[in-house]
């Protein structure tokens, strides 16, 4: 590790944590929302518009932070990219929930639950790497995971893509439940971004 001569701000440890923390809610209520019924989908589309409502203000926090701090704990630039990556898969997720009551769908295809699988385990990963940058502690094994699971994510996109086109004959119900799984799998490539840039500060902080 690099010898630092000056002082760091250590409160950016706090606030990636807090703020990956909400994407562990957010991705539980997406879960739940896979398995309600449609009357009682709008509520848990509100709970997870609130939590992406406290996903930003933790992205603002860090972002206003970085403005009024001089020193930081590494370079500004993964600080930025990071805050943006962590506040991306919160919005992506909250996009696909809002489609889903939005478009009234009834009945979701059953692979949608492998999507949104791979979004819950992304977020506990990624919850439970946030706290160890401060020390840059064994987060290899995080970054390789998510990008594991990320890869088993494009996998299965492709193949719920192609049963899509396959058994819905109705082309707007196949517009509407297209877009939504488009939106789970950017939700995915954002957690692998976030994981990307961890990768990246560890490498340079190493």
């Amino acid at each position: 590790m690099r010898l630092r001569l000056t002082p760091r701000d250590t409160t950016y440890f706090d606030l990636f944590a807090d703020s990956a923390k909400h994407l562990v809610t957010g991705a539980n209520l997406l879960g739940e929302m896979l398995g309600a019924d449609r009357s009682t989908r709008k509520d848990i589309g509100k709970r997870i518009a609130e939590a992406e409502h406290l996903a930003d203000e933790a992205t603002h926090t860090i972002m206003r932070r970085l403005n009024q701090t001089f020193v930081t704990p590494f370079d500004r630039d993964d600080i930025y990219n990071l805050a943006s990556s962590l506040d991306d898969c919160m919005d992506f997720m909250d996009e696909a929930a809002d489609l889903i009551v939005l478009y009234k769908v009834d009945e979701l295809p059953a692979r949608v639950s492998d999507q949104v699988a791979v979004l819950q385990r992304c977020a506990e990963l990624t919850a439970d790497a946030m706290p160890r940058l401060r020390s840059m502690d064994s987060l290899s094994e995080y970054w390789v995971e998510v990008n594991r699971l990320e890869n088993q994510a494009d996998k299965s996109h492709r193949k719920l893509l192609a049963q899509l086109f396959d058994e819905i004959t109705d082309p707007v119900l196949l517009m509407k439940l297209k877009e939504i799984v488009e939106k789970l799998e950017d939700a995915a490539d954002a957690f692998e971004k976030v994981a990307n840039t961890v990768e990246t500060i560890a490498l340079k902080e190493s």
